[in-house]
């Protein structure tokens, strides 16, 4: 479907609660005609909330002294990827803060290479590991891992000025994100919705570089302030970020029609069937946190992440009657990837 600029911002606006139920179920269509009614399973390890960046919304930025740093050890890494393959989990992803530094490379690099093997090369893995080097980013392709998220979080370099500090680049963002297409990465980005000083033309523009960039993969969701960072003075109202999220979900899928789109934990933090929301809104990817219980409450982006005494099982277990709930079906032992890769790639 081809919207224009204006007609995205008149969506992002709408109120009439009708006519937005119906844009949900226009978006839901468009899912089920390319994607179908399966949900794909992404399931996190956290492998560490140790950061070199300082940006101005996020819970485990560097300047965050109140926060116990860890690092997870290759056998507690191991321990969860092996379980999310033995729950039937077709793809993972590694996330952690962003570091650049030898060790930590290399480190990644001997992890894929384990998970790899543990899994005889059948579990799908995602990297989200910020910004690296070109090397860095080969290495770690050569190595297995065959996604990337590196989201962007703004479109607009004037707000993504006002949500870092001053040696953090945008145009050095964007240029990770082509070196990772180049590379021959699944690419997925993405942005906060509902950010202080953020605009309905700024999501508009989003969702139209979403489309410029050629991404193919989509995990964005509503901004939730940490009381540990400089935005936390700053007003947002959840409830409407909730909705505005809902809307980009669903504005997305039909102006991109088949990428996956993520159904994000942060829209269950403000709502208890959020990511069921998000799912009938037009989403098809679901992020189970899979990482030990005892490091998740040093890994908060954002204040009341759920989940967080939730062990992996107990986990799959809630998300399976939640899904099945809304009459959709999980996509156990499959990789799940884009169809809008696949298509590109033929």
């Amino acid at each position: 479907m081809d919207f224009f600029k204006q007609d995205l911002i008149n969506w992002l606006n709408e109120k009439d609660p009708a006519k937005i139920q119906e844009l949900y179920r226009s978006a839901y269509a468009m899912k089920v005609k390319h994607v179908g009614k399966v949900v794909y399973f992404r399931g996190i390890i956290e492998l560490s909330n140790i950061c070199t960046k300082n940006c101005y919304y996020c819970g485990i930025r560097k300047g965050n002294e109140n926060i116990e740093r860890f690092q997870m050890t290759d056998e507690e890494v191991l321990e969860s990827a092996k379980q999310a393959f033995d729950m039937g989990y077709g793809s993972i992803v590694l996330q952690s803060g962003e570091r650049s530094d030898p060790k930590f490379v290399d480190w990644i690099e001997g992890l894929i290479l384990k998970i790899k093997a543990m899994s005889n090369g059948k579990l799908g893995l995602t990297l989200s590991l910020g910004e690296q080097s070109k090397d860095t980013y080969q290495r770690w392709f050569k190595a297995g891992a065959h996604r990337y998220l590196l989201r962007i979080e703004t479109s607009s370099p004037d707000l993504y000025k006002k949500l870092h500090p001053e040696d953090h680049s945008f145009e050095g963002r964007i240029n990770c994100l082509k070196i990772l297409r180049e590379l021959g990465y699944q690419v997925g980005t993405g942005v906060m919705i509902g950010l202080p000083y953020q605009t309905v033309e700024h999501l508009a523009e989003d969702i139209i570089f979403f489309k410029s960039m050629d991404v193919d993969m989509i995990g964005m969701g509503p901004y939730i302030a940490h009381h540990d960072t400089p935005l936390a003075k700053e007003i947002s109202n959840r409830l409407d970020n909730f909705e505005l999220g809902l809307k980009m979900i669903a504005l997305t899928r039909l102006y991109l029609e088949d990428v996956n789109i993520a159904s994000t934990t942060a829209l269950q933090a403000i709502k208890s069937d959020g990511r069921e929301q998000g799912l009938l809104a037009g989403a098809n990817i679901i992020m189970p946190n899979i990482t030990h219980t005892k490091y998740r409450r040093f890994y908060q982006l954002y204040d009341d992440k759920p989940c967080l005494d939730e062990n992996a099982e107990v986990c799959r277990g809630c998300l399976e009657k939640r899904i099945s709930a809304i009459g959709e079906k999980i996509g156990y032992g499959k990789w799940g990837d884009s169809k809008s890769f696949e298509n590109r790639t033929k």
